[in-house]
């Protein structure tokens, strides 16, 4: 059999467009199967949606079930810049007048200045340097050479003496700087400040805690040039300078004198922290923080909107256009609104407070579905009523709660036996079947195009060499006719 160069030559037909529209006819099937498929995805997609909806509403609904939320204190005050506070759940409430007249500071002690950082101070001989802290006691303190006369010094005996060695190899100043502070256990941090005078180079001695219980006292033993530079006893030689006195935080509550070791107070009123900031005075206010309370309620309202302006949307029609949205007269989704704002529209059990229903509290379903909060009775019932708003939220001896409800109850939807989750797995198990559908038929139609393709190729070659013998055919009897007439 002769071949063709291109199909339909060798017939003269135009067999391309019939093999096309055979192809495009074959090919209906997997049109239909592209619109399921589309179709189905867009469902998944819309209920992903709605389970990112119902899983913001859940985190709502769990943080405002949670009676701790309705338990809890806020400390204000007056003055924020001279002191903040931090009330625990146990406080109690009330009104507090705080003055603050000092702040708790670390001691800071300066050796007398040496002409260079690196040139060695003493003999290099083995020497021990040993820090302890407490409280100097009585005594005068001479604000220009900043030693003390006549003082007594009471050990810290929460806290041990720290020793370091110095030698050769680090008793330069930069040297004994860095000893102490490669030692995290003693206490002190070492600086070096240049004043610009002749003899710049002045180590500096910072206690790392505030408070007049954490003044140095440092001992020398061995080489005496070391030991002229840095021996201090506040009751003896001092060969340092206090240039920080070592001081606690002073103030009053209620004319009641408090001093702490640092700027953090803790019980100067009962399970209330202080953190000062700087001297003066302020009202302290520790009440019931419903302002918490309020946020939580107005997250959860707006939560339950997005969730219904989730489903509107995915159940809208479109009259201009004639197109549905993906979730149009969904049976799933109706149920899922159906028994949410069911939930939220029966009464819970009365208890100590008049309050069953969240219209009690200002909160009310609006004409198109939506709840709206009416904050002034909200307030209202926040100041006047908060137990009985903690029970129509949270519930009572672990039962009932518009919140705890909620929480539950999406959380029977979404699990792995929800209604959403089935109806998930369903759509997906429909998706999967759809595309083995379409790679079938993809290849039922392929071969059968191929198939009318040799034929049509049969075809052709058949015609052509039809014409070709009907040509010579044709030729023969004419030269035949021409022989006769001669």
């Amino acid at each position: 059999m002769a071949a063709v160069s291109s199909l339909g030559i060798g017939s003269g037909l135009d067999l391309n467009a019939l093999l096309a529209n055979l192809r495009s006819a074959e090919q209906a099937p997997l049109v239909a199967l592209q619109q399921q498929q589309r179709s189905y995805t867009a469902k998944l997609s819309a209920y992903g949606q709605i389970n990112s909806a119902l899983s913001t509403l859940q985190s709502a609904a769990t943080a405002l079930a949670k009676p701790a939320l309705f338990q809890g204190l806020k400390a204000g005050s007056s003055a924020a810049d001279v002191l903040t506070a931090k009330a625990a759940a146990s406080a109690a409430s009330g009104s507090y007048s705080v003055n603050v007249t000092a702040l708790a500071q670390a001691q800071s002690l300066a050796a007398t200045g040496v002409a260079s950082t690196t040139a060695a101070i003493g003999a290099g001989t083995a020497t021990t340097l040993t820090i302890d802290f407490g409280t100097i006691t009585g005594g005068v303190l001479d604000p220009v050479s900043g030693q003390y006369s006549g003082a007594g010094f009471s050990a810290d005996s929460t806290r041990t003496a720290t020793s370091i060695t110095l030698d050769a190899s680090n008793n330069s100043l930069a040297g004994i700087r860095d000893a102490i502070n490669a030692n995290a256990d003693i206490g002190v941090t070492a600086s070096i400040v240049n004043d610009g005078s002749a003899t710049p180079n002045r180590l500096v001695l910072t206690s790392k805690q505030t408070g007049e219980a954490s003044s140095m006292r440092i001992a020398v033993s061995g080489d005496a040039a070391l030991s002229d530079l840095l021996a201090h006893d506040p009751t003896a030689t001092q060969r340092l300078q206090q240039t920080v006195s070592a001081q606690n935080t002073h103030l009053s509550v209620n004319g009641i004198a408090i001093t702490s070791a640092t700027q953090t107070v803790e019980g100067a009123i009962s399970d209330v922290t202080l953190n000062v900031a700087k001297v003066g005075s302020s009202t302290l206010t520790v009440q019931n923080d419903t302002a918490s309370v309020q946020a939580a309620i107005t997250s959860f309202v707006n939560a339950y909107n997005g969730l219904h302006s989730a489903a509107s949307k995915l159940t809208a029609f479109d009259a201009d256009s004639k197109s549905a949205a993906a979730l149009l007269g969904d049976s799933t989704l109706r149920g899922i609104q159906v028994r949410i704002r069911s939930t939220l529209t029966v009464a819970q059990a009365p208890g100590e407070s008049s309050l069953t229903m969240l219209s009690h509290i200002g909160i009310a379903f609006q004409k198109d579905g939506t709840l709206a909060i009416d904050s002034a009775k909200l307030t209202t019932a926040l100041g006047s009523q908060l137990g009985g708003v903690a029970q129509l939220f949270s519930g009572s001896a672990g039962t009932g709660g518009y919140a705890s409800q909620m929480a539950s109850l999406i959380t029977g939807m979404t699990d792995d036996n929800g209604t959403l989750t089935a109806v998930t797995k369903g759509i997906n198990t429909t998706l999967d079947t759809l595309g083995k559908q379409y790679t079938a038929t993809s290849e039922r139609v392929e071969a059968t195009v191929a198939r009318y393709k040799a034929q049509f190729t049969q075809l052709d070659v058949m015609m052509s060499t039809m014409n070709r013998t009907s040509a010579y055919l044709t030729q023969q009897f004419e030269s035949m006719s021409n022989n006769n007439s001669k």
